[in-house]
């Protein structure tokens, strides 16, 4: 559920420079590094955390050269024709078809308590980590202290992610050293940052525990209950076809991902629905990378909201695609 951001090289090529001194992964000295003395203090002074228990913590975290090469070429970089490849597959539909069977009961409960339409329940667990069968192998631990004290364009986000981290290990009882997910600290089967989980994951199964590492019920009511806090809209479309006229459509482009003119305004810059729509609704232009050049599509608020579970739009793409076909599938083989 992260999304790097790039165009940072020169810094990162200097903190990449630092580490290259020692190639392989260091365990780490509290004892060396300022930034994690004072991140430990205020630690201390804010949450109570002893000065015994953080070293302990830190003892098991190392800086991996491996977590900033990975932030550097994330897939979200690839052109949408290349990208979409990874995850609109029959392979996966196939998958989120059985998820969806399987659970049911729950991505129904869902819908009815959050709104959200069941394939995007569906298709974000599948995008994130193929249902549970790819949650990620890196230490959080490591990715956050990595990412805090070696990635100067994201350092302040990393800090507060780590500082999130051993407030969540500490109110469900994990083991910091041991909980694994991405390269940048996301984890479980929605692949949540540890800010979202301690916010916006819920108990769905009502066992009294928000288990998002083991447990897909919560899994999918937690992912419903994102998008529900950020705007999803019951009913409303996500995306549309669009047809453009002229070239006016370039300054709408530059407005971004946000819906911030209605269909009746996006006319007057040569942007119009290709099928019937409401004049009055809002919709942002949305221009992919197709193989014989730009694609464009109408994205509607449900589809921003999707952006806020990353922020990329070539991922909120595979999600609705993804969704589309699994929908499909649902319904031409809807007992098996």
């Amino acid at each position: 559920m992260y999304s790097a951001r790039p165009g940072r090289l020169p810094i990162i090529c200097a903190a990449l420079a630092i580490l290259a001194i020692s190639p392989v992964a260091q365990a780490l000295n509290l004892a060396k590094y300022p930034a994690l003395r004072s991140f430990a203090a205020e630690m201390g002074e804010k949450h109570g955390f002893s000065a015994k228990e953080l070293k302990q913590v830190f003892r098991c975290a190392t800086i991996r050269p491996d977590i900033i090469e990975a932030m550097e070429r994330p897939r979200e970089l690839l052109p949408w024709y290349e990208y979409r490849k990874s995850f609109v597959t029959e392979d996966g539909a196939q998958r989120g078809v059985r998820f969806w069977k399987e659970y049911a009961r729950d991505i129904s409960r869902a819908q009815e308590q959050y709104g959200v339409a069941p394939e995007i329940i569906v298709a974000i667990i599948g995008v994130e980590t193929r249902y549970g069968r790819n949650a990620g192998n890196y230490p959080i631990l490591d990715a956050l202290t990595t990412l805090t004290l070696q990635y100067p364009p994201r350092a302040d986000f990393f800090r507060k992610e780590l500082e999130e981290f051993l407030l969540l290990t500490r109110e469900t009882g994990l083991d910091a050293c041991r909980v694994k997910g991405s390269y940048a600290g996301a984890m479980g089967l929605p692949q949540f940052m540890p800010s979202s989980y301690r916010r916006l994951a819920v108990d769905f199964d009502g066992d009294g525990k928000r288990d998002l590492l083991d447990n897909p019920v919560d899994a999918i009511g937690s992912v419903a209950h994102y998008l529900h806090r950020h705007g999803w809209q019951p009913g409303a479309p996500v995306i549309g076809e669009a047809r453009l006229k002229g070239s006016l459509h370039f300054w709408v482009e530059k407005l971004g991902l946000k819906p911030s003119l209605s269909v009746r305004q996006l006319a007057d810059y040569g942007v119009f629905p290709l099928r019937r729509d409401d004049p009055g609704r809002r919709a942002a232009l949305i221009s992919l990378e197709g193989e014989n050049g730009p694609v464009y599509r109408l994205g509607y608020d449900n589809f921003y909201a999707i952006t806020r579970y990353n922020l990329n739009k070539r991922y909120a793409m595979a999600v609705v695609e993804l969704g589309e076909l699994i929908r499909r599938r649902m319904e031409e083989n809807p007992s098996s």
